[in-house]
């Protein structure tokens, strides 16, 4: 007997010691269309004899053919895919649907394609979000603290420097050329100046210098450094001038970028009372903790400048670090105050007040994120603000508040909630305007 692989060429045709040929598969029945519904079989009736009914032999199904104009079923399973994504015409999804109702396999298939086409997201935008890297270093020290910490009042500056780091990575060479309006107070009116992307650029770097020169790094000027007070207007214009104007725009971008990385690992090594060390910034000076906050706070505000001038989308602060920036602008309105009365901007004091005593306060209200309360001595910078001296109240909008300091709205502008003596009201709103320059 011949195995199962086994043949002898007689009982199937062919020519001797030749294997036979093997008939490819046919096609499935509902490739050719949809299957019709088998017809019922006839009732057979009794012969009469003995009431029995006689045995029906089977009978085979029928394939109809498809209607006419329709398309066959190898063409509308094609179109399952596209159907699914809305993407056929209206004649072909009225074709695909109707087939759905008459052909099962067609039919489960449609719904595994939907099912798929449900998980499918939207294309994101591919631009990263500016927060993104404080959100990640934020998580990644949640669970392991850095070794050598950023100090808490450098963090603002930071985050903003990254912040617009990543800006200026997504900008084109074109759009460093873009025109970008400078807004400041003197005085009692609005100062504008206009410059380009780049220039923005060269003055953060050249003031941010001060900082850095206080630190014993490399002023970003060099030789060409200006003698003197360090005034942060006149080493701007000294980088303008010095500037090569056949050098590409970009060139500001890293040697700022460079410097910021240098000072956050500068006062990151140096210890606790680095803090206090003094930066002069002309005919005043600041603590280099307050002057990080300070170049925090220009950081942002000139990167906003930017944005608007190049059509970006720009996010302010995180709400812990804007209520830092708006507290260094609330400590620093008492002597703003000194300043215009001397300039004989702001009214004189009603009554002298010892260093340390309580005297009459303005309680500055700031609302929304990084908001607060603050109570502002009026009559002398040394003076204590009190809750029980209150004369006047100012509430103002968390951003508003900062668009004021920054020189961008003017005092009349400031849509404050005000209660008490005016003139209190008016010398504050001035002298918060007056805490902005270029």
């Amino acid at each position: 007997m011949n195995g199962p692989d086994e043949w002898d060429g007689r009982e199937l045709p062919g020519n001797p010691g030749e294997r036979p040929r093997i008939p490819s598969p046919r096609a499935a029945a509902e490739d050719r269309g949809p299957l019709p519904d088998a017809p019922p079989l006839p009732v057979a009736e009794p012969d009469g004899l003995d009431g029995t009914e006689p045995p029906v032999a089977p009978i085979a199904p029928v394939i109809l053919p498809a209607p006419a104009g329709a398309p066959p079923h190898r063409i509308l399973k094609s179109l399952l895919g596209a159907w699914a994504l809305a993407a056929c015409s209206a004649e072909e999804t009225a074709a695909v649907e109707a087939h759905l109702t008459d052909c099962a396999s067609c039919a489960d298939e449609a719904l595994r394609l939907r099912e798929a086409v449900g998980l499918l997201h939207p294309a994101d935008s591919l631009d990263l979000d500016p927060l993104l890297r404080s959100r990640v270093l934020e998580g990644c020290l949640g669970r392991r603290p850095a070794r050598i910490p950023v100090p808490e009042w450098a963090t603002p500056y930071d985050a903003e420097t990254a912040k617009l780091d990543a800006l200026l990575r997504d900008m084109g060479a074109a759009e460093w050329r873009a025109p970008v309006r400078l807004r400041w107070f003197e005085g009692e009116r609005p100062v504008e100046r206009e410059t380009t992307v780049a220039g923005v650029m060269g003055h953060l770097m050249a003031v941010d210098g001060l900082v850095a020169t206080a630190l014993g790094l490399t002023d970003p000027l060099g030789t060409a450094a200006p003698p003197g007070a360090p005034d942060p207007l006149i080493r701007t214009e000294t980088f303008w001038r010095a500037a090569d104007e056949k050098q590409s725009p970009l060139a500001t971008h890293a040697p700022w970028r460079d410097q910021s990385s240098a000072l956050i690992r500068q006062v990151s090594f140096a210890g606790t009372k680095v803090a206090e060390l003094a930066v002069p910034y002309g005919d005043f000076r600041l603590p280099l903790r307050d002057s990080f906050l300070d170049r925090a706070f220009e950081c942002w505000v000139h990167a906003g400048d930017i944005a608007e001038a190049v059509d970006y989308p720009y996010e302010p602060p995180a709400a812990a670090h804007l209520h830092q920036l708006v507290d260094l602008a609330a400590r620093l309105l008492p002597s703003a105050l000194a300043d215009r009365r001397r300039a004989g901007l702001a009214a004189p004091p009603q009554r002298l007040v010892e260093a340390g005593a309580p005297g009459r306060t303005l309680h500055l209200e700031v609302e929304g994120n990084g908001g607060g309360h603050w109570y502002i001595p009026l009559d002398s910078p040394a003076a204590l603000g009190t809750p029980e001296h209150t004369v006047a109240h100012i509430a103002l909008d968390s951003a508003e508040f900062c668009q004021l300091a920054a020189g961008h709205i003017s005092p009349e502008e400031a849509a404050a909630g005000q209660h008490g003596e005016r003139d209190a009201i008016r010398d504050v709103l001035f002298a918060t305007a007056s805490l902005s320059r270029l």
